[in-house]
């Protein structure tokens, strides 16, 4: 069937052919055999085991098919990781800035951060590394385990028959100790062999704690190809106990969550608490040892956010002794605190006795003042101050922002603007501000007087919309207009969509002068250049 092609069969060779290759598909004859001496399976296509007319192909052959270019030369070495190449001295033009070698630059370089960098010390230049590229070919592309050594699994081993060989150790060692106290016991018989081989038993449990663990095991598989990888779920609820979704049937009770097997509030709130073996979920977590557990980690936030390197999930015995000290020194530092207040106040529970000129809060001292309020005599009383700055001068001023109110506005009292961020003028300010004020009433005052003189301006006489003069003895009600202008409005939009239009039309030939006048305002003048603005 794979014939070369190119050669001219006549209708009797065709024939021939076809019972041939006919025979060879039904095993009567001989399969075909190529220039190489393989043999070809007769139920190949045609168009598949037809060669090109291009290849000029003398003899049945299948090369065509097979793959004709070379393969490239694909590697199965690695990387020698951590291999360096060349050790510079100085400092090169275009080096990593951090540590000097040439292969990447600072952005990705892996070693830490200097504080001076390579290329300013010019002093520890790191060698360059070793860049290979590898042509892998599309299994070693896609080999997981590429580049791995087999000898260091040898470690995996050795570590695990170490752990079994001083499991083993233990144990015997454990055995002889016991030998040794019966046989120096004075009483023999006292220790029997069953109580060395609970000893025995309970020392091999302290080395393998999980062999003890296997109570209430439940096989689940989970991500297998049957269902998932086999584990162990231990299931520490007692089946005879009610499910806690079932405590309280009524839908308005305490939700269960189902994904979580969380049940938070009290499924029965009205029933006895002394008949009650569940109270909900937040119950627990509000009680016991959960709320040392909360503290803890509240304790570790509030740590770390303060600079300190401690993390509850990554170290939490760290954790858990810092926050135990903590509380020792929390508590050492309220008794030094207590002791130092008694210290200097005294003790009001202790059976001292009170001064009597504490009794009533009253002193012998005496203060004298003026008619103007200022001391003669005494000390003055100091006032107490707040958390707030006082008494900060700025720009130059003697008072503070706020010592001034005129007109609604706050100001300085020293040169009394009204402006806070205003540079202090002083009396001298205080002076023009008063001469400009004077001046200003002046003019105002001048301007009136004048406005008084003027003749009484002409009445303008009241055109209508677009010049339309209004007649004299016309009058427009301004309710009617509005509404006028409502009802032209409505028209219009009718006008527009004729949905708006009631089915029911009802037609008024009374044509008011409001009427008239919103037709007037609403009406739209083509010629008019301003009729884009109008509305």
């Amino acid at each position: 069937m794979a014939t070369a092609s190119g050669a001219f069969k006549s209708r009797e060779d065709h024939r021939k052919q076809i019972e041939l290759e006919e025979a060879r598909k039904a095993g009567l004859a001989p399969a075909e055999v190529d220039e190489d001496g393989k043999e070809i399976n007769p139920h190949i296509p045609q168009y598949m085991s037809s060669a090109p007319w291009y290849l000029n192909a003398e003899k049945p052959s299948l090369k065509h098919q097979r793959k004709w270019k070379s393969d490239p030369n694909y590697t199965k070495s690695w990387y020698d990781r951590g291999a360096k190449v060349f050790q510079a001295e100085k400092y090169r033009k275009g080096a990593c800035q951090n540590c000097g070698a040439m292969t990447h630059d600072a952005k990705a370089c892996m070693d830490r951060p200097r504080k001076i960098g390579a290329k300013w010390n010019n002093k520890h230049i790191a060698p360059d590394e070793k860049i290979e590229t590898f042509e892998l070919d599309y299994d070693g592309k896609r080999d997981r385990w590429n580049g791995y050594d087999p000898a260091n699994y040898a470690l995996v081993v050795a570590r695990y028959e170490a752990r079994d060989a001083a499991r083993s150790r233990y144990v015997k060692e454990e055995q002889l100790k016991k030998l040794e106290e019966k046989n120096n016991s004075e009483n023999p018989e006292e220790v029997s062999d069953e109580d060395i081989d609970d000893d025995v038993r309970v020392d091999e449990a302290k080395v393998d704690e999980s062999k003890q663990m296997d109570f209430a095991k439940v096989e689940k598989r989970v991500r297998t190809t049957g269902g998932g990888s086999t584990g162990t779920v231990r299931n520490l609820r007692i089946r005879e106990d009610t499910a806690k979704y079932l405590l309280n049937l009524d839908v308005n009770s305490a939700y269960y969550d189902p994904k979580t097997r969380s049940m938070r509030e009290d499924p029965l709130p009205d029933a006895d608490p002394n008949e009650k073996f569940y109270l909900g979920d937040n119950q627990y977590r509000n009680s016991g040892q959960a709320e040392e557990f909360k503290q803890l980690n509240i304790h570790s936030w509030e740590a770390f956010d303060k600079g300190q390197d401690i993390h509850m999930q990554a170290a939490p015995s760290q954790a858990e002794l810092l926050y135990k000290n903590f509380k020792v020194n929390k508590e050492k530092l309220k008794t030094q605190t207590k002791d130092q207040m008694l210290e200097k106040y005294g003790n009001a529970a202790s059976q001292d006795e009170i001064p009597k000129e504490l009794l009533l809060g009253q002193s012998e001292s005496q203060v004298e003042y003026d008619r103007a309020g200022r001391i003669i005599k005494g000390q003055e009383v100091v006032l107490p101050k707040s958390k707030y700055e006082e008494d900060i001068y700025i720009n130059n001023h003697t008072s503070v922002w706020g010592s001034w109110w005129k007109d609604h506005q706050w100001g300085y009292k020293c040169c009394r603007q009204t402006v806070r961020n205003s540079y202090c003028t002083g009396a001298a300010g205080i002076k023009a501000a008063e001469a400009a004020t004077d001046l200003m009433k002046a003019n105002i005052a001048r301007k009136e007087a004048d406005d008084a003189e003027l003749p009484a301006p002409a009445e303008e006489k009241r055109m209508a919309t677009w010049g339309t003069e209004v007649p004299d003895d016309l009058v427009l009600d301004e309710k009617l207009l509005a509404e006028a202008l409502k009802k032209e409005d409505q028209r219009k939009r009718e006008e527009k969509d004729e949905r708006k239009r009631k089915y029911n039309v009802k037609w008024n030939d009374e044509v008011t002068a409001e009427d008239m006048e919103a037709y007037r305002m609403k009406k739209v003048h083509h010629d008019d250049p301003m009729k884009d603005f109008l509305h």
